[in-house]
């Protein structure tokens, strides 16, 4: 029997996450890692650990600062930033707006989710990145379902689903123009349960956010959305205080709680194991159209 046959099954993700990360310091010249401060990207640094140490990571943590963030999961970023002694490098959509080059969504819960990537493809013109690894998972939606791990983008870093590259067992083209770059995600094949699992193993600390407390809410399209002073509530909209967590962590605007007494990831994944919604059915900015992540992926984003 061979090793790989003796591995759980946790252990044969890891094992190809650490390859894939490995193959991206090999092919690529100026790799980065997206970092969000969420449960993904956490786990992505903590899979780099594995990759990399004792040396230092052969790319910087790049974070895309929407202004619209958890207090929570920025503080969080700057202290992993600080705890492992990685270079961070963070750009802000605020200086987008304020350039003219991205404009700003009006009404109640205006999203910068999708402007974001406008700030990202700077960066990566900026630090003229080939290669951005990227937390998406297939299981999250149907656009990333079907997107490869190394995803290429063009010279205006936008992604056509229809020109995409084989990807025969683990051999991965990295291989590209001057100009393009390489979107890859390491953990395209894990689900959320598998992620939750992985970070009990793996004991991973992980924002506050993630777990049951006492938050001001809102119901939109029965949504349960945080107060925050990026949204304009009017007379009609009743303030509460709901104990909720969330399952996944992206702008205040568009990031729906879930009702939930869930404090432990054990708790956590119980949930997870009997739930009947999505890990991004939360997420407003999804339920625009049925193609709206395919959408924002064909104009740069993430």
């Amino acid at each position: 029997m061979t090793d790989l046959h003796r591995l759980s099954h946790l252990d044969q993700l890891e094992s190809e996450a650490i390859y894939i990360l490995r193959e991206v310091a090999a092919q690529f010249e100026r790799p980065a890692l997206l970092f969000s401060g969420g449960k993904d990207s956490i786990c992505l640094v903590h899979l780099a650990l594995k990759a990399f140490r004792p040396g230092k990571f052969p790319f910087p943590l790049v974070h895309i600062d929407t202004g619209h963030n958890f207090d929570e999961a920025l503080k969080f970023r700057d202290d992993l930033a600080a705890k492992t002694g990685e270079k961070l490098v963070v750009r802000f959509v605020q200086d987008s707006i304020d350039q003219g080059k991205a404009v700003e969504e009006k009404g109640k819960f205006p999203s910068r989710n999708g402007i974001q990537a406008v700030t990202l493809l700077d960066t990566i013109a900026e630090f003229k990145f080939d290669a951005c690894i990227g937390g998406a998972r297939r299981d999250e939606e149907k656009a990333r379902a079907k997107e490869r791990i190394f995803s290429v983008r063009d010279e205006f870093g936008s992604w056509d689903p229809k020109l995409q590259r084989p990807e025969l067992w683990n051999i991965y083209n990295g291989k590209i123009h001057v100009g393009e770059n390489v979107r890859v995600f390491p953990i395209s094949n894990w689900t959320e349960l598998d992620v939750w699992e992985y970070i009990r193993k793996e004991n991973i600390e992980l924002p506050s956010l993630y777990f049951s407390h006492q938050r001001e809410i809102v119901w939109r399209e029965d949504l349960v959305f945080p107060v925050s002073k990026f949204i304009s509530l009017d007379n009609s909209d009743k303030v509460e205080t709901r104990t909720v967590r969330f399952r996944t962590v992206g702008d205040m605007t568009c990031t729906a709680a879930v009702e939930s007494e869930a404090n432990t990831i054990d708790d956590i994944i119980r949930e997870i194991q009997v739930s009947r919604t999505t890990e991004r059915g939360s997420r407003l900015d999804d339920k625009r159209s049925e193609a709206a992540m395919e959408d924002r992926k064909k104009g740069g984003y993430f």
